[in-house]
């Protein structure tokens, strides 16, 4: 077997709506399956998704206090007030703040924006900055993407007179700002249609009703923001993102056209995928390291030459930020690894001082992909005796509930169900970490602890072809709600293996249905090849993709997992490295068996002498879940038997079966030859078998091994007596027969064991070890 890393969930697809959508919209049978499996599910649902453009954006005023909120900011301008943008350091904050500057800047308003620096001051709004807007005179602050838990914040601006409005897409809480109005389409009560906008959807929506257009020249900094920000992409953040990456290839705004510069994609076909994990970093770097200023001010330059050196700017931000946080999850690995065992911790809360807390949430994430557990990763500020901290969670697991319920210790948090930030006295960290566990141990399931892997539908090798995958792509842009779709194809055989790459870790492999033929890749899945043999039947999850090279086009499976669900044999019989390969099987798996205790001098094992199985000890054998290594030929078929009678099938079976006599290739007398022999002895009364048996078998043409066989024969069966090397005729011997020798029977037992388990063919000896398994099986049904 190959077990899977993770829980295949194959989701359900009536094929009745299937049927209906490919017949009303025409469209290909699999395109309609992959719709009606996420949900799409009527012919006018599928219409909207596949084909809705900017001309189908809702109405913004849809929006509860739209109104309220355009008319304050158009008599600001009108009145000539000073307004401040109150921004985010994020991706989505970064291109929200941006959003409002080209509104305003159209508008011919007074206005400036403000990011908070992420190290001095945190996450939203703060009385300080209020404060400095109050005396450099501003009278409205707009927040983007931030400010729905800014309670205190928002009585403070009002004591200040300064009038706040909230624009923000996080969830909010049970207590509301007292602001002047508060845009959030999750607001309790808002009746707009859409509730997953990212900030800059929202600010988006606000540009739209202050214009009294839509902003279709700002759809390339939606989609950025958007994007990055990992909200559904379905609905309206569908139709953003899409036309917002067409808008982006073909931007006139400088800043972008450098930023795509430096992340290397000017002249690719751009997708989500693209900003997800080149654009959207790069900004987030900016913030996360400094200040997200630089980064504003990129997306919003006219200056080309400006816009060039502040995009290298942030390309060297973000290529240190890639180095704080591979340096930082190795030191958040030893901690976990050190500190909390995972059979204790379903919630893995880990803090140490001088972290960087602009990228707590990466390595937060990184530990979510390594162990599997909700994630919390806080810097320790002593000074201030607070610790500051970004959250990732896992399926099952809603972050922002369960930590709502630890509001006493936590005076600062927000997010989402999957994410969330916050900051707390470093005295409670400990408390934290025990609430959470103990809400994780009552609310997940061991087996929750296995990611999961969504399948959206399972396919045969015929269904795959350049159409097909073409076809399936217009579902794009593909991200969190609408995910690259994944296939399975199951009980594949493998045609062809073998490692690539400078460091030979990745796996190439072909798969066969006995007809067509699909080449695959696993990135980073080298390993597995010696998880698997050539006869398996392999099952295999992946995204389907065109390969292009030299101008020829063909399909091809990018493997995300892969399952063998069958008991597996690894012939090791002959090979070079024996050695070595049986050394590498994971210790914790191997159990190792050997008939003959000069065998583990062989193989290096004396020191695992407490993990190998001698079958003549009588020490019992374990087999259930393990990997069974035979070392050597065993002496008898009743021993073998015996072994494979008393203990369960295990996962796999590695033969080596070495021997030091070949019994097979050696002579075995015929009755002619020993009836011969026997006359030859019966003349002469006496044979010297030290001094003359070379000289004989060289008459004969035997070997000399063959004399001294039919000679132990003959001993056995008390036709003659041996001394000193000197064989004597007994006089008058009963009449036996060969079989009653011990030797002679167990010569031929040998040879018969040498056939089937050292020189039978890789299918024979399968099936002789799946006969053997057969019969077990019978015998405990």
């Amino acid at each position: 077997m190959l077990k899977a890393k993770t829980r295949w969930n194959v989701l359900p697809v009536d094929e009745g709506k299937a049927a209906t959508i490919a017949s009303s919209l025409k469209l290909p049978e699999l395109l309609a399956k992959l719709l009606v499996s996420r949900g799409i599910d009527t012919p006018e649902d599928a219409e909207h998704f596949l084909f809705d453009g900017s001309d189908h954006l809702y109405d913004p005023f849809l929006m509860d206090g739209m109104d309220v909120t355009v008319k304050r900011i158009h008599k600001a301008i009108s009145d000539k007030e000073k307004i401040l943008v109150f921004g985010d350091y994020d991706a989505d904050g970064v291109s929200s703040t941006s959003v409002m500057v080209f509104t305003l800047k159209e508008l011919q308003a007074d206005f400036d924006y403000y990011i908070p620096n992420r190290f001095t001051e945190g996450y939203g709004p703060n009385e300080n900055a209020l404060r400095w807007a109050k005396e450099e005179g501003f009278q409205l602050i707009i927040t983007v993407d931030t400010g729905i838990s800014a309670v205190h914040e928002a009585q403070v601006a009002k004591e200040l007179g300064l009038d706040f409005i909230v624009t923000d897409h996080h969830e909010p809480p049970p207590v509301l700002p007292d602001a002047y109005s508060i845009i959030n389409p999750k607001k309790p009560g808002c009746p707009y249609p859409f509730k997953g906008l990212a900030g800059v959807g929202v600010a988006f929506k606000v540009s739209h009703a202050l214009l009294g257009r839509a902003p279709l020249k700002l759809l390339d900094i939606a989609a950025i923001g958007t994007i990055a920000d990992l909200v559904p992409l379905i609905g309206e953040n569908r139709i953003l993102a899409r036309e917002g990456i067409k808008a982006l290839k073909q931007t006139d705004k400088p800043g972008l056209k450098a930023l795509l510069k430096v992340a290397d994609l000017h002249d690719k076909d751009l997708n989500a995928e693209h900003i997800g994990f080149a654009i959207g970093p790069r900004v987030n770097a900016a913030g996360r390291l400094d200040s997200a200023i630089p980064a504003v001010e990129l997306f919003t330059t006219d200056d080309h030459e400006e816009a060039k050196l502040l995009a290298e700017e942030i390309d060297q931000m973000n290529k240190s930020r890639q180095t704080i946080v591979n340096e930082m999850t190795k030191e958040a690995i030893d901690v976990v690894e050190s500190n909390f065992p995972l059979e204790e911790n379903r919630v893995l809360v880990v803090a140490k001082e001088d972290w960087n807390p602009g990228v707590i949430g990466i390595v937060a994430s990184r530990l979510v992909e390594k162990f599997y557990r909700p994630t919390i990763v806080l810097s320790i500020d002593q000074e201030k005796g607070v610790a500051k901290g970004s959250a990732r969670s896992i399926e099952g697991f809603d972050m922002f509930e369960n930590l709502s319920t630890c509001r006493d210790i936590l005076p600062h948090f927000g997010g989402h169900p999957m994410a969330a930030g916050m900051t707390l006295a470093i005295d409670d960290v400990d408390e934290l970490r025990e609430r959470l566990n103990r809400l994780a141990f009552e609310k997940l399931a061991e087996e929750d602890l296995k990611p999961i892997t969504q399948v959206d539908i399972e396919c045969r090798l015929e269904d795959i072809t350049i159409e097909t995958i073409e076809q399936m792509n217009k579902l794009a842009p593909f991200g969190v709600s609408n995910p690259v779709p994944r296939v399975l194809l199951k009980d594949m055989q493998i045609r062809e293996m073998k490692k690539i790459g400078s460091q030979s870790n990745h796996l190439k492999l072909q798969f066969t249905d006995g007809q067509a033929v699909l080449d695959t890749i696993g990135f980073q899945k080298g390993d597995l090849m010696d998880e698997m043999t050539y006869h398996s039947t392999v099952s295999a999850v992946g995204e389907l993709s065109i390969n292009e090279w030299n101008g020829y086009r063909k399909p091809q499976l990018m493997i995300h997992d892969m399952a063998v669900n069958e008991w597996q044999l690894f012939d090791f019989r002959g090979i070079r490295d024996v050695k070595k390969r049986i050394h590498d099987i994971p210790e914790e798996k191997a159990v190792y068996i050997a008939f003959r205790e000069e065998s583990l001098e062989r193989f290096g094992l004396h020191e695992w002498k407490g993990r190998v199985i001698m079958p003549q000890s009588n020490k019992e054998a374990a087999f259930e879940g393990k990997y069974v290594i035979f070392l050597d030929v065993p002496n008898t078929k009743e021993e073998l038997d015996c072994l494979l009678e008393n203990t369960a099938v295990p996962e796999r079976t590695y033969v080596v079966f070495h021997q030091d006599n070949d019994h097979f290739f050696s002579t075995i007398p015929s009755r002619d030859h020993f009836s011969w022999y026997y006359k030859f002895l019966y003349k002469r009364k006496t044979f010297n078998l030290q001094k003359n048996g070379n000289e004989l078998a060289r008459l004969k043409g035997w070997s000399a091994e063959t004399i001294q066989f039919m000679s132990r024969v003959f001993f056995e069966l008390e036709f003659v007596t041996i001394k000193d090397g000197v064989i004597y005729l007994n006089d008058h011997p009963k009449k036996k027969d060969l079989q009653e020798s011990n030797a002679y029977r167990r010569k031929l037992e040998q040879v018969e064991i040498e056939n089937e388990l050292v020189y039978s063919s890789y299918n024979d000896l399968k099936n002789w070890f799946k006969n053997k398994h057969a019969c077990k099986m019978k015998q405990e049904v």
